[in-house]
């Protein structure tokens, strides 16, 4: 075991403490990665804040980047000192999902109470979402990275491995965009703008961000959305609609808002498509009248991580970055050390920010 320093989450809604752990060396089909870069997901805040319960102590954090510096028996074609975007898809490869193509789904449990990670005193310490990468090291398998080229900022490299990919994958894995598509997407935060990325880059005819800030429409023209329109105006599917000219072929949620959920079939076009993308707190309901999706041929489905295949999309979304046709640099809104999470999860539970970045010494 090795002594690293990790910001711990002993109990739901306090602040993370900066503490000593340990790590286990990389067991079969493994890696260690010395992190350069995590960003901060409203994901891992709302696991910290108890929204979906779960195991304590814990390590979160799951949108990393870093340079393999250890790799376990049985790992193919990764090796030390290759730099790699971290994330949470951890893919068995034989489940009925991912033989399926759908490895972030995978149906094989994780027990991260027992690996990689033990208090400081050998107790559990839970790895969260199969990474706790608010760490300086984590130790993962080798389906949840992938190797980047080494000139591309490993903070900007870190953001695709979660909101990029689940944002860009929504639009084109999930609802399919196609060129001449009406898009909405609810919600101009770090998902948000990666989605209408997505639908800019897919080819969308119009693209309508819906937001309660009127500062978050005008960085989202930025992106790629033609029209913006305030969620708090009296009935803003109808705005939506007379800027299309119609409903949308699909309406991506990005935010764990209730009412969100409750109003976004209302943009819908005749055969469109709600891709419900945010996460609501565990317990929470939205309501709809079935007879109006029946009657119209209209629809509603999940998406976890964009359906992204992380070997395929991810060097892909590189690719577009280094052409310049996918803002990355422009997602950060700060960068922050280890030592001032809590004050970076603050910021981030403004609202304000797009993606704050905690940032490693050594990079």
């Amino acid at each position: 075991m090795k002594t690293i320093k990790a910001a711990v989450c002993h109990a739901f809604g306090e602040p993370l403490l900066i503490e000593n752990v340990q790590i286990a060396e990389p067991a079969m089909g493994e890696l260690e990665v010395t992190l350069a870069a995590v960003a901060i997901c409203h994901s891992d805040i709302t696991f910290a804040d108890g929204g979906w319960g779960g195991s304590l102590p814990a390590v979160y954090g799951h949108e990393a980047a870093g340079i393999v510096s250890e790799v376990g028996p049985g790992v193919k074609g990764i090796f030390k000192g290759d730099p790699v975007v971290v994330t949470l898809i951890r893919a068995c490869g034989v489940c009925p999902s991912c033989a399926g193509g759908k490895p972030t789904i995978c149906e094989t449990p994780i027990d991260g109470d027992h690996h990689p990670l033990k208090t400081a005193d050998g107790k559990k310490l839970h790895q969260g979402m199969a990474c706790g990468a608010f760490a300086e090291k984590v130790v993962i398998d080798q389906s949840q990275v992938v190797v980047i080229p080494d000139d591309i900022p490993m903070e900007c490299a870190a953001l695709i491995s979660c909101g990029v990919i689940t944002g860009v994958g929504a639009v084109v894995n999930v609802a399919q965009v196609r060129p001449g598509h009406d898009v909405v997407v609810i919600g101009a935060g770090g998902v948000g703008l990666n989605a209408i990325q997505g639908a800019y880059l897919a080819g969308a005819r119009r693209i309508v961000a819906i937001d309660v800030s009127e500062e978050k429409l005008a960085v989202a023209l930025e992106f790629g959305a033609t029209d913006g329109v305030l969620a708090l105006d009296k009935k803003p599917w109808i705005q939506a609609k007379r800027a299309m000219g119609r409903g949308a072929d699909a309406v991506l949620v990005t935010v764990g808002a209730v009412p969100a959920y409750d109003t976004a079939a209302r943009y819908l076009a005749y055969g469109g498509k709600v891709v419900m993308i945010g996460m609501t707190k565990t317990g929470e309901h939205a309501t709809y009248e079935p007879v109006n999706f029946a009657a119209v041929g209209q629809s509603m489905i999940g998406s976890k991580m964009g359906d992204a295949v992380i070997k395929r999309d991810i060097p892909w979304l590189v690719d577009l970055y280094k052409q310049g046709r996918l803002q990355l640099d422009e997602l950060i809104s700060g960068r922050w050390s280890l030592d001032q999470i809590n004050e970076a999860i603050a910021d981030t539970k403004t609202g304000s920010a797009k993606r704050n970045v905690i940032t490693f010494g050594s990079y």
